[in-house]
């Protein structure tokens, strides 16, 4: 359940009575009395519109942390940047000038860094203002690689059950496609890239990355695995402006999410839900140009 309790407090010597806090709050929280905003709401979602919008910053969100945007690499401006104020140009460049990076120096990446992206992440928006997300940060080579081995047992025991047709049929014939799904799309593929990471050293999974990030959510959002998603694109294109390169690496969430065990090594509680893990490291490639994206399916619907 989130926690939608009351922290809005507005400072009545302040305020002009312009009703701004009122018009933008999404909960009914604040209403006007004797010309003057007034909490009277008995729930708030806790989004800082009405101390966003406040023009003598007579309101606050008690709740909302202070240093949400103090970062230790950059600084960041806290006046609002209005519609229309950013260059759509480089903004569209800058996300088609992310690209999957699996070709990663070995330098560490510095932990201040890789706390500024868990808080770019967390300039997300999140379904009724959830925020019901977390961050785990694996900051060392040695972390990285310790839930690179646990993936790989978990998919070593996967493709040994994988393996077995009368599992796999037995399995199809009462309703769970699963297994004999993974076997022909996923099997032969899986089993090359254990055997370079056992017998050969190579890393298909996290591809030589020294520090990951791992996105989830806690029980009650409306939206979590939306909500975790958003934050993490805005990691991969954070990461990018401060020189990083990122990687999502698919297989280790699903392994995650089917085995406890490796919850347990990264100390995330079960009842929490991963939807991310991000490869993070300095990019050991250099791209000359933008390349274009698949053709995409386009609907326009008319009355």
């Amino acid at each position: 359940m989130v926690d939608r309790t009351v922290t809005t407090v507005i400072d009545r010597e302040r305020c002009i009575g312009c009703g701004e806090c009122v018009r933008v709050c999404p909960s009914q929280t604040i209403s006007m009395q004797d010309g003057k905003a007034a909490v009277t709401g008995a729930r708030s979602l806790g989004c800082g519109h009405c101390a966003a919008v406040c023009p003598v910053e007579a309101v606050r969100v008690e709740a909302l942390d202070p240093h949400s945007y103090r970062f230790h690499s950059f600084d960041c401006r806290t006046d609002w940047l209005p519609y229309g104020a950013f260059n759509t140009g480089e903004l569209v460049r800058l996300m088609a000038s992310r690209r999957s990076c699996r070709c990663f120096d070995s330098k560490a990446v510095d932990r201040t860094l890789l706390e500024d992206l868990v808080r770019i992440g967390a300039a997300a928006p999140s379904g009724t203002n959830s925020q019901s997300w977390t961050f785990t940060i694996l900051p060392t080579r040695a972390a990285v690689l310790a839930l690179g081995h646990a993936v790989g047992a978990f998919f070593n025991r996967l493709n040994r059950m994988a393996r077995n047709p009368l599992l796999r049929h037995g399995l199809r014939l009462v309703g769970r496609p699963e297994l004999a799904d993974y076997y022909r799309d996923y099997h032969p593929s899986v089993a090359e890239g254990l055997a370079d990471w056992e017998e050969r050293g190579l890393d298909r999974l996290t591809h030589g990355a020294p520090a990951g990030i791992i996105v989830g959510s806690r029980p009650g959002g409306s939206c979590p695995a939306e909500d975790a998603l958003l934050a993490a694109q805005n990691i991969l294109l954070g990461a990018h402006a401060l020189g990083l390169g990122t990687c999502l690496i698919g297989f280790a969430v699903s392994a995650i999410q089917k085995d406890v065990r490796i919850k347990e090594l990264l100390k995330i509680p079960r009842e929490e839900s991963v939807h991310a893990v991000i490869a993070v490291g300095h990019p050991a490639v250099t791209y000359q140009r933008l390349t274009g994206r698949k053709k995409t399916v386009w609907r326009v619907i008319e009355p």
